[in-house]
């Protein structure tokens, strides 16, 4: 009879206490794994609902903008470069919240004390970025002519990038509260208020892009006010539920905000940074990409925007359910029960590699149909992009698979509190490996833009391979079925 400790869907904990070495040594029942099976798809699923929505707030954006031409798209497309990449200063600490909070109320569900510490001062890091950020925002324009970008895109991405800058810090705010509430199991608030706040995105989207009801036809600056303030919307709506709602008011999360804890804010950079750069890795391959893309023509700027943002689309899904993975991995490490650290661990691999499929069977299939949703197949003008994206599609449903498993790995090392090793395994994977094929393979070969797509391929599955081995080995149990068991 299996001694692993169950867990239930609703996501409470059974703890073990804290174990000696013999007593890592499970035999693992399939009822415990599908009794973690059910509760990680219990808490993720609505989580990883929010980021698909969430995410959806660009792909609006994409989808209006490219309803205005080719030009735009690009300049949207190299504008987003820049936002994301001082996006990824602030991602680090905000994601760091995730463990530290998980693994505080996996040791002791009362201590809302050590809880309102770490959330309190992953905002107050936010803070304090937001300044240097802006400098960098402000520079966008130069920085686009000094990398040798068309100016025809700089023109029209500078301004917008600006537009977004406003939203950057209340973005990352979205990701604190999510991941707090996430920790305290109240993962269902979070989907409907993205849901409002996608709605409303898209909304003033239509008014500010193309100038409707009256207002000025604003175009890709209108997309990027549009998001800022659906960000905002997004911030000031959790604040409100979180002050309301009966579990986590108790918290006094915003209660003498103003009163600062260093200890605390230093851990959270300590561990934040690791995490701000292993995102920096991923992230700037995929943007160094669009850089790529703009020293072949801007029809392949485009195209890549298009087939990335499909890939992101259906990468989100996996996205959420893994960082509800890295909340069960915490949770579980902080009550000591080892075992079902390991259980969690292979329920995240599990339910992300499947639900990636969902999205990249159909992608690779009909990549044609995919293109045409987001370009007016009618006007010549956009026949070369159709089919660039039609083309770029299937390679990038071949990287899905790769792209779960990193994130899956990723994720539940974080909840271990695991981020340095983690942050070098992903710099060589795709900057040792990934970036230089990618390059030689579109610019030196007659593969051209295809072969920035195979560079990626080969970056993701490096670091599926050296992420997912390291997990295995830090969570390594005798693992032995239990064939009594079902």
């Amino acid at each position: 009879m299996s001694d692993i400790k169950n867990t239930t869907p609703q996501g409470r904990l059974d703890k073990e206490p804290i174990a000696s070495a013999s007593s890592r040594y499970k035999t693992l029942s399939r009822s415990a794994l599908w009794a973690e099976l059910r509760a990680l798809f219990a808490l993720g699923l609505p989580m990883g609902l929010t980021q698909l929505i969430q995410f959806s707030i660009n792909t609006v954006d994409v989808l209006m903008i490219g309803r205005i031409g080719a030009p735009e798209l690009g300049a949207a497309s190299l504008g987003m470069v820049f936002f994301y990449a001082v996006y990824l200063i602030g991602v680090g600490p905000a994601m760091a919240i995730t463990p530290m909070v998980s693994q505080a109320l996996g040791a002791n569900a009362e201590d809302t004390r050590d809880a309102r510490r770490s959330v309190r001062m992953g905002l107050w890091v936010l803070g304090f970025c937001f300044p240097p950020v802006l400098l960098v925002l402000f520079s966008a324009s130069p920085l686009m002519r000094l990398l040798g970008q068309p100016e025809e895109l700089v023109k029209l991405a500078g301004p917008y990038v600006l537009a977004l800058a406003p939203g950057w810090p209340f973005m990352l705010g979205v990701v604190v509260l999510r991941n707090f509430l996430a920790a305290i199991d109240r993962t269902r608030a979070p989907l409907y208020i993205i849901m409002i706040t996608t709605v409303f995105n898209a909304f003033l989207n239509w008014v500010l892009i193309y100038g409707a009801l009256g207002a000025p036809r604003l175009e890709l600056v209108g997309a990027g006010i549009a998001s800022s303030l659906s960000h905002m919307l997004g911030f000031f709506l959790l604040a409100a539920y979180i002050a309301h709602e009966q579990r986590a008011k108790a918290f006094n999360l915003f209660e003498r905000f103003y009163v600062p804890d260093w200890p605390r804010l230093r851990e959270i950079a300590r561990l934040g940074w690791p995490i701000s750069i292993t995102f920096a890795f991923e992230v700037m391959l995929f943007n160094a990409a669009v850089l790529i893309m703009g020293r072949i023509g801007v029809n392949e700027v485009a195209a890549y925007q298009v087939a990335l943002n499909v890939a992101a689309l259906a990468f989100m899904t996996p996205m959420g359910l893994s960082m509800a993975g890295a909340t069960r991995v915490g949770l579980h490490q902080g009550a000591g029960n080892h075992a079902n650290v390991r259980l969690a661990a292979i329920a995240t691999l599990i339910i992300c590699v499947g639900m990636i499929l969902l999205f990249a069977i159909p992608i690779s299939i009909a990549p044609h149909w995919v293109a045409v949703l987001y370009l007016d197949q009618s006007d010549p003008a956009n026949e070369t992009v159709i089919r660039l994206v039609a083309g770029f599609l299937p390679i990038a449903g071949a990287f899905m698979t790769f792209d779960a498993i990193q994130v899956a790995a990723n994720q539940c090392l974080r909840g271990l509190k695991d981020v340095q090793r983690p942050m070098l395994l992903t710099g060589i994977s795709y900057w040792a490996l990934g970036f230089p094929t990618a390059y030689w393979l579109g610019l030196h070969t007659s593969l051209g833009a295809n072969g920035v797509w195979v560079g990626l391929l080969v970056g993701l599955a490096a670091a599926a391979i050296s992420l997912g081995s390291r997990l295995w080995r830090l969570t390594q149990i005798d693992v032995r079925l239990d064939p009594a068991s079902t």
